[in-house]
């Protein structure tokens, strides 16, 4: 099943416990560190682009790219002078280059580690030497300890299951989602799977070290780390 292909229309309610403005101050901080105020700013796997918004209410040009047709669906409703891209990380393709990039809410756990390495790639190509990009992922030990669980979200008119498992072998961590979504008198039932690939953070540095990146920094906790770096002017 396509990832966030039902999921989509309900994904903001879904995500009203995510604290986007203290996102938004993260990022603006982590893309200015260099002193440069970045005019145009990339956002990858940006979904219906509550984050993309925001940034753009502060000031900067972005850009919002998504595989998902029906998450930036959702983004394009919402307004703004924002341009939306559907396209894969590994073969995302600009006109040229950015000022900067954030890829936000473990976007990149769900490529596999080859998709992610082209990934990395297609970044750096589109990133103007000295810019900075800016990401976060679910940490290992946390997709390990959802191994099992089961989440309810119950709204009036909205019933949302999922189920996770861990799979120690490939290490990749699997959603299975119910959404029960009440149309009249009748209920609706719709069904996806998601899968995310756990890194640990030294592998994550070796493949941002292998496409060219450089001050590699980290912050965060146990469950979702925070890297930012930088593509050398040189």
């Amino acid at each position: 099943m396509n990832a966030y292909r039902h999921l989509a229309p309900f994904y903001d309610r879904l995500t009203a416990d995510v604290d986007y403005p203290s996102l938004a101050n993260h990022y603006e901080q982590a893309i200015t560190q260099s002193g440069r105020h970045p005019a145009l700013v990339l956002d990858l796997a940006c979904g219906t682009g509550r984050l993309t918004r925001m940034l753009a209410q502060r000031g900067y040009q972005m850009i919002g790219v998504d595989i998902s047709a029906e998450m930036l669906s959702v983004a394009v409703s919402e307004g703004g002078d924002i341009l939306y891209l559907q396209q894969s990380l590994p073969e995302l393709d600009l006109y040229g280059t950015v000022d900067a990039a954030i890829c936000t809410l473990d976007g990149l756990n769900y490529l596999p580690p080859e998709a992610l390495e082209q990934a990395l790639r297609r970044i750096f190509l589109f990133l103007a030497p000295g810019s900075v990009f800016a990401f976060d992922l679910n940490t290992p030990e946390k997709l390990k300890r959802l191994d099992g669980e089961l989440f309810c979200d119950e709204q009036e008119d909205l019933l949302c299951l999922w189920r996770c498992s861990f799979d120690e072998k490939n290490q990749t961590c699997h959603y299975d989602f119910d959404i029960f979504e009440k149309n009249g008198p009748h209920w609706l039932r719709h069904q996806e799977s998601h899968t995310q690939h756990a890194y640990p953070e030294p592998e994550l540095r070796h493949l941002l070290e292998k496409t060219g990146f450089t001050q590699i920094t980290t912050t965060g906790n146990a469950d979702r780390t925070f890297y930012t770096t930088i593509r050398p002017k040189t």
